[in-house]
């Protein structure tokens, strides 16, 4: 029987903590920026967990990545 295999789109975006948790960047911080205040652009550098709804979901999106 075949494996399953990671998404490589996903593994380039998603990066696993040491506890297990799931990180992500923020979305909608470069494009058209020019147009977004200050204290939005500022809110939206580095990094975030992937909310509760999505980690089971994306877990299995990325199984096997360590």
């Amino acid at each position: 029987m075949g494996k399953m295999k990671t998404h490589s789109g996903l593994s380039k975006r998603v990066k696993k903590t040491a506890s297990g948790k799931l990180k992500r960047a923020h979305a909608f911080a470069y494009h058209k920026a020019v147009k977004k205040a200050p204290k939005q652009k500022l809110n939206l550098r580095g990094t975030t967990l992937v909310s509760a709804s999505d980690v089971k979901r994306i877990k299995q999106m990325i199984a096997y990545m360590k």
